[in-house]
């Protein structure tokens, strides 16, 4: 009876076991150096995504913020000249004007003594004049002397030159002279539009006072952006840019680099860039914040999804099938990269395959 226990224990020992699960392992995946073999019933072959590379129409795009501005030979801030109390005003806020238009009018005795210079020089010139056509008769009929002749030929020129200083006084102001004690006539230096008007009838202004009015012409405007030192080369003289403004944000406005400063501010290494916009219904208005958006001519590149690129250091690299289930590692260098895809300027040549997923995992497995 005892035999037959001990049998039974034995057989139910071997009986189990046999029946114990084997544990398969998986195949492991094979670094060497930079090539790597994934066996395709290794749970991460599964994982891995690859793709052909291919070329695109890319262009770089640089972005820089910006601030509206008049141009400057189209914008002008009207001083008194003079000390002096004003008149008479020719014009409202808002109006449109020519070059020449008069503005308003000023009494000031600082006027009239330029303009009694002005009198002055132009009667002395008169009779310096006579005396010398007088001494030319003279000497023509035998009469005269030669000197005398001299004499009133140099006095007559000085006198003209003096006539010629007082009339530049009075035309740096816009004005012919007039009658000694009649109010200066301040005139717009240019056509446009006037923005600003703080004339009041009656008003003493002194010589040094800020300015009281401001003629703008905005038919067109600059735009005044900087431009990183890094990205200037992807700015020339004469390219089109696209502007937006957050007054108007689904307006499209275009522009074109009118100019590019010479220097580089090192404080923020960028430079100075001016934009010309035409602005022919006057929405652009000086002060206003603006975003430029240089772009270059789009050419054919090769662009890879950023999931693709691989970083080992200050290197960066992909890894490029060569096999069915094999890959070798290989150096790219890049160019301008965005949220989804990355520039590749050396590497990579259109027709080959790179992995765009699974990539991490190799990292894991050296």
């Amino acid at each position: 009876m005892k035999k037959i226990i001990v049998s039974s224990l034995i057989l139910f020992a071997v009986s189990c076991k046999d029946n114990t699960p084997q544990q398969n392992k998986e195949p492991e995946i094979m670094i060497k150096g930079d090539h790597v073999t994934v066996p395709e019933n290794n749970p991460i072959f599964k994982k891995i995504k690859t793709q052909v590379v291919t070329e695109q129409e890319h262009s770089d795009e640089v972005i820089s913020a910006g601030t509206i501005q008049a141009i400057p030979n189209h914008y002008a801030q009207i001083a008194s000249p003079f000390s002096g109390r004003i008149t008479r005003s020719f014009i409202q806020l808002g109006q449109n004007i020519s070059a020449g238009s008069p503005l308003f009018e000023i009494l000031s005795s600082d006027y009239f003594s330029v303009q009694k210079d002005y009198t002055d020089a132009l009667n002395d010139v008169q009779l310096a004049e006579k005396n010398y056509r007088r001494q030319q008769d003279l000497v023509k009929h035998g009469v005269g002397i030669q000197k005398e002749l001299d004499e009133a030929e140099t006095d007559f020129k000085n006198k003209r030159t003096s006539l010629s200083n007082a009339s530049s006084a009075l035309k740096v102001y816009n004005s012919k002279g007039g009658g000694i004690g009649s109010p200066l006539i301040v005139r717009a230096p240019i056509n446009g539009e006037i923005i600003s008007n703080k004339i009041v009838n009656g008003q003493y202004l002194k010589g040094d006072a800020d300015p009281v009015m401001i003629i703008a012409e905005l038919s067109k405007v600059w735009i005044s952006g900087d431009v990183k030192e890094k990205d200037i080369r992807f700015v020339n003289t004469g390219d089109q840019v696209s502007v937006k403004v957050s007054a108007y944000p689904d307006r499209n406005i275009t522009g074109k680099v009118y100019h590019i400063n010479e220097i580089v501010d090192e404080d923020t290494r960028s430079i100075k860039v001016l934009i010309e916009c035409d602005n022919p219904d006057r929405k652009l208005k000086p002060g206003m914040y603006a975003t430029v958006n240089f772009s270059t001519t789009p050419e054919k590149t090769v662009m890879i999804p950023v999931t693709a690129l691989m970083q080992q250091d200050s290197s960066q690299y992909v890894w490029v099938k060569t096999g069915k289930s094999q890959f070798t590692r290989r150096p790219v260098t890049t160019g301008e990269t965005d949220q989804k895809t990355v520039r590749i300027i050396s590497g990579l040549k259109p027709g080959e395959t790179i992995m765009t997923e699974g990539g991490i995992y190799m990292l894991d497995a050296k």
